[in-house]
């Protein structure tokens, strides 16, 4: 532990871990494998009822996904996995091979099966003769390659360095060695931009001119949407996308866009050219490309491309083979579904009238104009109800509470393979609608304020009778395929009594049979992965990820103390006040850092004359701290960097903060 005087900073080594997938990594597949096998029980007598009639009322007689998705393949690769430098499994899409065997599995809602199966796409498709190709089942994104007059250029290039690595040498294997001449970085989420290293590098940008085209807004919304709420955010998305369970019939079948993230490394290089205007159309690589501007979309910043030469339209994550999410389970900004839907209607008719191919960034390619303006208007109509449907109720008096028992998507829209519940969900969907117009509240007073589960729940286990009266209530309602009503009462029963070995089991057979029944893959996901957690615990973590070097120099020094601010314990900070100038003299940036009111704020262009400390630091060491590879303290003793004024108001800083635990307890009775 390294000190500078009386000042203790370790504490400062924020570890600010930019990453789509879980910090835990507790097993390995095999051992997931076997524990899951153990534990999980088949479906039951209900569950395989309801499968049956899913089965025989969806229009399954509709094979053209099938068709598309097969469309134009070239090759597969003669490998399953794809392996780091370390020997480890980066990708692996041979534990899905179970979904190739015809079989059908009541533990596996019957269109959700459909779609995992139909995502076992793995190879290199032709998707439009001499131009335009794709690469699928590498990751969960796809990687699309444009032939231009030198080389390729491609649009979206996976998660991870390792994944996008292995597209490109597949790619250039079967259709011969090209230069990359561009990247496309369709939107803001890693899974599209985070395997630009695999594919090119600074020098490709530098020396050789290579550019990179990202939507307006793209760098900040990179970095900002996981920062603040990190910790809580990878935790969360351990549900979303069942990360703790093995893949199978009674565990992680899917994730909608894709089977699941590759475990690589991921990167950033920033956008050479950002398309700012709402239409703007450029020429690369003797390519004509028009990139349409669709902000507040799936991503807060996000771009679709048309080919005019070639009538192909590429839509980006706004259109894919599924309905997408609202509100994401794993936490994020409530989407705009009007919006969603007011873009898909200008790409429609701007460029859909002419389409004869599209091109998503997940799942697989339309052919024809008849059937891409089907898919359009279907997306397009879906979003749009979700949007007014639920605006219709509110206004005759539906709360949140009750939003997702009473919105239905219309019979008509039913019937769309395009637009099933996959990734987003009827039930989070609305429920996100009315929350983004209206707020949490249902207006009854009593719900304003209301108890802690864990506070209200001894009441309710009391006045039921206790666990004595609950468990046979519980079960009897299991039998009789009650499966909400038996959760309702074995929720309360766990949160009074943690402990309760009884009750976690019955409620996690409750989450397991709701979880076969489920259509949305994240649905699935969270309800397996909370049974296996309340049977088995949570798996203990691994080492905190630190952030990448491309993303800590992304990350704006604000954005750093804005990160460090939420991790200050405000009652142990009460009554402290002080305030640092803080500067980076290589890129010439000063900040104020004041404590107060329990509160750490920073402001940018300012300096305090009557600051009671001030660091002086360079950028470019700062970054080994935002990587959690330095602390402060340790770059300071070190000489990259200076302290002057009094220097215990560091110290009493760094005792205020908090260290996030990546595990923390989502089910009670969990750790």
């Amino acid at each position: 532990m390294r000190t500078i005087g009386n000042c203790h900073l370790t504490a400062l080594a924020l570890l600010l871990a930019i990453s789509t997938a879980s910090h835990a990594q507790p097993q390995s597949q095999a051992q997931a494998q076997a524990q899951a096998q153990s534990s999980s029980q088949p479906a039951s007598a209900v569950t395989a009822e309801r499968q049956a009639i899913l089965r025989a009322s969806l229009p399954f007689a509709d094979q053209r996904d099938f068709d598309e998705s097969q469309r134009g393949f070239v090759a597969a690769p003669d490998y399953r996995q794809i392996l780091g430098a370390a020997g480890n499994v980066v990708w692996d899409i041979g534990r899905y091979d179970f979904l190739l065997d015809g079989q059908d599995y009541d533990s596996i809602h019957p269109s959700l099966q459909r779609q995992a199966t139909l995502n076992m796409n793995y190879g290199l498709y032709e998707v439009v003769p001499d131009f335009a190709y794709q690469i699928r089942g590498y990751d969960l994104a796809n990687m699309t390659l444009i032939k231009g007059e030198q080389g390729w250029i491609l649009f979206d290039v996976l998660l991870t360095r390792e994944t996008a690595a292995a597209a490109l040498a597949f790619a250039n294997e079967q259709l011969g060695e090209r230069p990359v001449s561009a990247v496309v970085y369709s939107h803001s989420h890693i899974d599209h931009f985070g395997g630009v290293r695999g594919v090119i590098s600074d020098d490709d940008v530098q020396t050789r001119g290579v550019d990179i085209y990202a939507p307006a807004g793209f760098m900040e919304e990179a970095i900002s949407e996981n920062v603040y709420a990190g910790n809580a955010m990878t935790r969360r998305a351990s549900y979303q996308y069942g990360n703790p369970l093995a893949a199978g019939p009674f565990g992680q079948v899917d994730s909608a866009i894709g089977k699941a993230l590759a475990r690589g490394s991921s990167g950033l290089i920033a956008p050479t050219v950002v398309i700012r205007r709402d239409f703007e159309e450029h020429t690369i690589d003797g390519v004509r490309v028009v990139f349409q501007n669709t902000p507040g979309t799936e991503a807060p910043a996000e771009m679709n491309a048309w080919f005019p030469d070639h009538n192909v339209f590429w839509a980006a994550e706004n259109i894919t083979a599924t309905i997408h999410n609202i509100y994401t389970l794993r936490g994020a900004l409530v989407r705009d579904a009007l919006s969603w839907s007011r873009q898909i209607n200008e790409a429609l008719y701007r460029f859909g009238q002419d389409a004869e191919v599209m091109i998503s960034s997940h799942n697989w390619p339309r052919w024809g104009n008849d059937r891409i303006q089907e898919v359009m208007r279907d997306q397009r109509d879906a979003y749009a109800n979700l949007n007014n449907q639920v605006l219709n109720l509110a206004n005759r008096g539906v709360t949140i509470s009750q939003m997702h028992n009473e919105y239905q998507v219309p019979q008509s829209l039913q019937q769309s393979w395009s637009v099933r519940q996959y990734h987003g969900s009827e039930f989070h969907n609305s429920r996100a609608v009315i929350n983004r117009y209206l707020g949490y509240w249902d207006g009854n007073p009593a719900t304003l304020a209301p108890l802690s589960p864990e506070d209200a729940a001894p009441l309710y286990v009391e006045m039921m009778g206790g666990a004595n009266a609950i468990l046979p209530r519980a079960q009897t309602l299991f039998d009789q395929g009650q499966y909400r009503h038996a959760m309702e009462i074995l929720n309360k029963l766990v949160y009074a009594e943690p402990d309760n070995r009884a009750g976690k089991d019955l409620l996690a057979a409750t989450f397991e049979q709701l979880g076969y029944q489920y259509e949305s893959a994240s649905m699935r996901n969270a309800f397996l992965t909370a049974a296996q957690e309340l049977r088995n615990g949570v798996a203990p973590a691994g080492p905190a990820r630190g952030t990448s070097p491309d993303l800590a120099r992304a990350m704006t020094t604000t954005q750093w103390w804005d990160a460090i601010a939420t991790r200050v314990d405000s009652q142990l900070a009460d009554g402290m006040a002080f305030k640092i100038n803080f500067s980076t003299p290589d890129n010439g940036e000063q900040f104020v850092i004041e404590m107060r009111g329990g509160t750490l704020t920073n402001i940018a262009g300012y300096r305090a004359s009557d600051a009671d400390a001030s660091i002086t630091m360079n950028r470019s060491d700062l970054d080994q701290v935002i990587m959690g590879q330095a602390t402060l303290a340790s770059q300071l003793t070190s000489g990259r960097g200076q302290v002057t004024g009094n220097a215990a108001v560091l110290q009493q800083l760094a005792s205020v903060l908090m260290e996030f635990d990546p595990v923390f307890e989502i089910m009670p009775g969990t750790r």
